[in-house]
């Protein structure tokens, strides 16, 4: 058989897997501080009796894209978002220590700084938990203020800092929890030139009109290999009759 039908089954397959990357992130496009996958494609030439004169489409991950998304003011004191380069640690389900851009945080009804996904915010000691207050106040610095309950503002003291941390962009993966990891798995050192923005968030930097538009493209070259697979058969069909007339 043919190997015309190996190479469009190769980048059929390749293309469906570059579509769920793309829906992934459509599907994002409104998650705070989401980072949008990127897919990238290769060529590889099949090894093999003959001439080299098939070449197979190789698919992968080529990482995220560190463009910033939009922000949006909200006045909520518990709102922070990055400004400039830099990432909130906080703590991911197996324990260890993750990056996000996602501010929107929260307390629990045990006082612990949380995500809105729910993973614990982490300090310059570990997880944060604020006592009961009646305010609540993030300094550019990410630095925690609260005005213990019961009490009036000059009684505002200063009982956490968020981690701040400024790895460099290619020692950075994200994972299928849509945090980012140092790919060598160690700890980044706090980096006291991040600042925070209190009371606004930020947004996806999914390009929606981007994102369709590639969705559209790899619908039609998916096609395409489904066609080139219906010409390798009718090729076979051809060469069967030829075969059998002689």
């Amino acid at each position: 058989m043919d190997r015309i039908l190996y190479v469009s089954m190769t980048g059929a397959r390749q293309i469906l897997e570059a579509q769920a990357v793309v829906s992934h992130n459509l599907a994002n496009a409104s998650t705070g501080g989401f980072r949008a996958d990127l897919q990238a494609f290769a060529s590889a030439a099949i090894a093999g009796d003959g001439f080299p004169t098939r070449v197979n489409v190789v698919g992968a991950n080529s990482g995220f894209s560190h463009e910033a998304g939009p922000l949006t003011q909200t006045g909520r004191a518990l709102d922070v978002a990055i400004d400039g380069a830099g990432w909130l640690a906080v703590q991911a389900p197996d324990g260890r220590e993750a990056y996000t851009r996602a501010g929107n945080l929260r307390l629990t009804p045990e006082g612990a700084l949380v995500t809105a996904s729910g993973h614990p915010v982490l300090g310059d000691g570990g997880p944060i938990a604020l006592p009961p207050a009646e305010q609540v106040a993030v300094g550019a610095d990410g630095t925690i203020t609260v005005v213990p309950q019961g009490t009036g503002p000059a009684t505002a003291a200063a009982v956490a800092r968020l981690k701040l941390v400024n790895p460099p962009a290619d020692a950075l993966v994200k994972g299928a929890d849509g945090l980012v990891r140092r790919r060598d798995g160690a700890d980044a050192p706090a980096d006291a030139a991040v600042r925070v923005l209190s009371g606004a968030i930020e947004g996806s930097n999914v390009n929606a009109a981007r994102a369709l538009t590639e969705m559209i493209e790899y619908s039609r070259l998916f096609d395409m290999q489904v066609k080139l697979m219906g010409q390798a058969d009718q090729n076979g069909q051809a060469a069967q009759r030829l075969l059998a007339a002689g």
